[in-house]
């Protein structure tokens, strides 16, 4: 008898025809959206079903269009583990940060008129990221490839960091400076009728209505995102540090390494996207002129609030430069 023929190794599929072993990330991401592109229709439903009506015309049928969605990659390579193993980390610290300021008794310090700014402000703000939340889990849902699914999920966790810590900051000043700083009620009334908030209000309550896929990322990772974490994360910073309130700008900053990861994933699917197909680019721009006015009015409006605001509407300018050039290079 001869020696049997050993069996030439096979390359692994997920990876084409690379001959190469995919890493962790790839490996529970890639292909993982068996319903994107199907026929007749995404799901094992009748294609006339409301779930893949809806998929056809919101995802598949967008205007934001690339023949293999797959070949983006998200630059941190998140999966849930590591993505959990960093946060943990990042809670740690943050923990950390609190315990320091709650030990000199930071609160107690903060000048009453600089409070009443935090209620008015930064308080209503966790219904901003609320929205941003949503709308990143939409994002992620309707998403062609679990390559942006999971970035725009891990995205929505990083919304509900920055939430709670706002809702943790609001209970600890309403310790020392009156109930009303927790009051929900007290403050959906200020997010629903204070003149300041109207504007973002309602580009974030449209932003809500954004059903098309490519729109809701581009609304939400291009322009109005970037445009709100800089005026809170930036500009909101400094005047907190000016106030003497450390911790407000301590936490916000901490967040701040949430909104990089962020911008980093979006202007990668945007580049990816610009490369994949040279008609985007009208695509793209026509949603970023359609939103852009109603971010730049949120932060006009919230801005006048501000000690300077001509300085805060400028470093929120410079930031979503800075970004737009990661981008459109």
């Amino acid at each position: 008898m001869t020696a049997a023929t050993p069996r030439r190794l096979k390359t692994w599929s997920i990876t084409g025809d690379t001959r190469r072993k995919p890493t962790e990330y790839e490996a529970v991401t890639g292909n993982f959206h068996y319903h994107f592109n199907r026929k007749p229709a995404p799901f094992d439903l009748d294609p006339d079903s409301a779930i893949n009506r809806w998929y056809l015309k919101h995802r598949e049928g967008s205007p934001l269009q690339a023949d293999d969605w797959e070949g983006f990659r998200d630059p941190a390579a998140l999966n849930y583990r590591r993505y959990i193993a960093l946060q943990h980390d990042r809670e740690v610290y943050a923990e950390g940060v609190v315990d320091h300021y709650e030990a000199l008794d930071h609160d107690a310090r903060l000048d009453p008129a600089w409070v009443e700014t935090l209620n008015r402000i930064y308080v209503p703000a966790r219904y901003v990221f609320h929205v941003l939340q949503i709308t990143s889990l939409y994002v992620g849902q309707l998403a062609p490839s679990a390559y942006i699914t999971n970035a725009a999920f891990f995205q929505a966790a990083d919304e509900l960091r920055a939430l709670q810590w706002t809702a943790y900051r609001a209970k600890s000043l309403s310790l020392g400076h009156g109930t009303h700083l927790a009051n929900t009620e007290a403050t959906r009334w200020i997010w629903e009728t204070d003149e300041a908030w109207q504007p973002a209000r309602e580009a974030l309550e449209r932003l809500l209505l954004a059903y098309d896929w490519g729109e809701a990322f581009t609304a939400l990772n291009v322009v109005v995102k970037p445009t709100l974490d800089a005026l809170f994360k930036e500009a909101f910073v400094d005047l907190a540090t000016a106030n003497g309130d450390g911790l407000t700008a301590a936490l916000l900053q901490e967040s701040r390494v949430d909104t990089t990861r962020s911008q980093a994933w979006s202007s990668a699917l945007a580049r990816y996207a610009l490369g994949a197909n040279p008609a985007n680019a009208a695509v793209i721009d026509g949603w970023v002129a359609k939103w852009r006015p109603l971010a730049d009015r949120a932060v006009d409006a919230l801005a006048a609030t501000f000690t300077d605001p001509v300085s805060a509407r400028r470093r929120v300018a410079d930031s979503v430069a800075t970004f737009t050039t990661q981008w459109t290079r």
